[in-house]
């Protein structure tokens, strides 16, 4: 993993003293930029075992995607806090292949005292728009 991947994992490993999501590393993130409390950058690369029969990502997997950077962000933006996912939207454009990667930029919106929102743009590696998502995430309990 590159540098700022094994950075940001570190910081979010820091932060929920070391219990990391099996959901997360299973999809095998790559950051690629993190801008603090603002936004995340991160690439999942589309596997063979995330494939629908039509051979593309199936919808699930790329909403887990989302669930996934919003997670890291949440966690990156408000330290020392557990959050859970309370709802999350998704709307597909296009398809993404085997062999591709799903780049989602996730935006922080909103910071409340208990409710956190937030957006965010997928795209494939041409930088064609696959699909794009928002979320509220509920803070929980300090860790």
């Amino acid at each position: 993993m590159e540098n700022k991947t094994l950075s940001l994992l570190k910081k979010i490993e820091e932060a929920t003293k070391g219990d990391l999501a099996n959901c997360f590393n299973l999809m095998q993130p790559k950051v690629i930029e993190y801008i603090e409390e603002e936004s995340l950058k991160i690439a999942f690369p589309v596997l063979e075992k995330y494939l629908n029969p039509r051979k593309s990502m199936q919808g699930g997997f790329i909403t887990a995607a989302f669930d996934n950077a919003f997670g890291a962000l949440f966690t990156c933006a408000i330290e020392n806090k557990i959050g859970v996912t309370i709802d999350i939207s998704t709307s597909y454009q296009r398809p993404i292949y085997l062999g591709d990667e799903l780049i989602i930029t996730a935006y922080l919106k909103l910071k409340g005292n208990t409710i956190i929102h937030m957006i965010a743009e997928a795209h494939n590696k041409e930088g064609k728009l696959i699909a794009t998502a928002n979320t509220n995430m509920m803070i929980v309990q300090d860790i």
